[in-house]
């Protein structure tokens, strides 16, 4: 673990360029424990790691040249249709019946995507475990990394933030409290799928959490599914970016990707 943990604190401070980089240098592949069921509550929680100071985190979260900017404080033109409120500053869930998702205009596969979410501090003693902000992020509508106020570990490992869901706990519980802001940088490598659409290569997900590493390189099983590991199934190249409307009050702002050759 304390080697781990020296390898989690180098990667923290890399800035983002560093950090892509050091994925792109052909990071070992990290593959699925599949002794534990989907959400096991046996399986051991992630250990508490601080995360990069705010200024260093709002430093290394400028858009590079060229990114496609998804929300900027501009309005929701690249998204589709929505309930979700947007201001000058955020992005923010409003609760309806039917809890739609946000979902892109344009379709995205392999990329690098870089956004920020904010969960209300004090929020009511019955909000526990994954009812306390619950969101995700959908790559390519299918892959999710779960978006959770887990600061207090109080939920099963593999649905933390940071966690691809059901499938990968992160290995490190970097939040910061509740009424900050987190930031997420993702390295998303799609599946690909011959003419025949069977599977030639899985998907791959790394993942910081506020500048710490907490997925390296992991190779999805196939889609995310609340327990359960569903199998792939060949899809198009390039699908929509959705985030998730679980019924809970969240934000999220500053969000741009970078699309990166498969």
């Amino acid at each position: 673990m304390a080697s781990h943990l020296t390898s989690l604190t180098l990667a923290a401070v890399l800035p983002l360029s560093g950090f892509m980089a050091a994925v792109e240098a052909a990071e070992p592949v990290t593959t699925a424990d599949l002794s534990f069921a989907p959400h096991d509550p046996a399986r051991p929680r992630p250990s508490r790691v601080e995360p990069l100071p705010a200024a260093a985190l709002a430093e290394r979260a400028q858009p590079p040249a060229g990114a496609i900017i998804l929300f900027n404080g501009r309005g929701l033109d690249a998204w589709g249709d929505s309930t979700w409120k947007a201001t000058d500053d955020y992005l923010e869930i409003v609760t309806t019946k039917g809890r739609p998702s946000l979902i892109t205009r344009a379709g995205f596969g392999s990329c690098r995507l870089h956004l920020e979410w904010w969960s209300p501090p004090g929020l009511p003693p019955g909000k526990s475990g994954q009812s306390r902000s619950n969101s995700g992020v959908f790559l390519m509508g299918r892959y999710e990394v779960q978006v959770l106020d887990s600061l207090d570990g109080a939920t099963y490992a593999d649905g933390h933030a940071g966690a691809v869901y059901g499938q990968f706990p992160p290995s490190a519980n970097a939040l910061r409290p509740a009424g900050e802001w987190q930031y997420y940088d993702i390295e998303f490598r799609r599946p690909i799928f011959d003419a025949q659409g069977n599977l030639v290569r899985p998907a791959r997900l790394t993942v910081e959490v506020n500048g710490v590493r907490v997925q390296n390189n992991v190779q999805l099983t196939g889609p995310t599914g609340w327990k359960k590991r569903p199998p792939y199934a060949a899809h198009a190249d390039r699908l929509p970016l959705s985030l998730q409307d679980h019924g809970d009050v969240l934000r999220y702002r500053n969000i741009w990707l970078v699309p990166i050759a498969d």
